[in-house]
């Protein structure tokens, strides 16, 4: 089952949202607040002991723009997302991202997880790509579990993004 807006706001699972047009039949539109350029190789392995993830660099919008070549990028979202324990949050990059030829790459949100959100924003457009600070570019909706999850996320994104990490 999908979480109902009502539910979403009561429970304060999505705050420091940018506007009311945010809210959609089955989610809420997450907006750009940063992107950055990744530099350096990661590195994944089983157990995380070997885990290296680039450094991303912010780009500085102009006028409140930002003009992406094609390429591959770290967006970081707005709104403050903190999923309860019994339920979690499933990411898609808006159609008209799409649309304008660019993708996220977007992960589960598991219980327990809160924070403002990364994801990896994939340009394939050979002309590129052009976006306004605080542009609509995914839609986050939250899907209730059958009961409580037993673990909440513990991981090192815990918080990431805010002043509590």
């Amino acid at each position: 089952m999908i979480l109902p807006r009502h539910e979403i706001e009561e429970r304060k699972i999505v705050t420091e949202f940018i506007g009311e047009s945010q809210f959609q039949p089955c989610g809420v539109d997450l907006t750009l607040k940063e992107v950055q350029k990744i530099e350096g190789q990661g590195s994944i392995d089983f157990d995380n002991t070997e885990r290296v993830i680039p450094k991303g660099v912010p780009i500085q919008f102009e006028h409140s723009w930002v003009e992406l070549a094609q390429g591959c990028y770290k967006v970081i979202f707005n709104e403050h997302v903190k999923i309860p324990s019994d339920a979690a949050g499933f990411a898609y990059p808006r159609s008209s991202l799409t649309r304008c030829g660019a993708m996220l790459g977007l992960a589960v949100w598991d219980p327990g997880y809160q924070g403002r959100s990364e994801a990896l924003l994939i340009v394939s457009n050979p002309a590129g790509l052009k976006l306004k600070k605080n542009a609509k570019i995914a839609q986050i909706t939250f899907s209730k579990l059958t009961s409580e999850a037993k673990t909440l996320y513990s991981g090192i994104y815990q918080g990431e993004n805010t002043s509590k990490k």
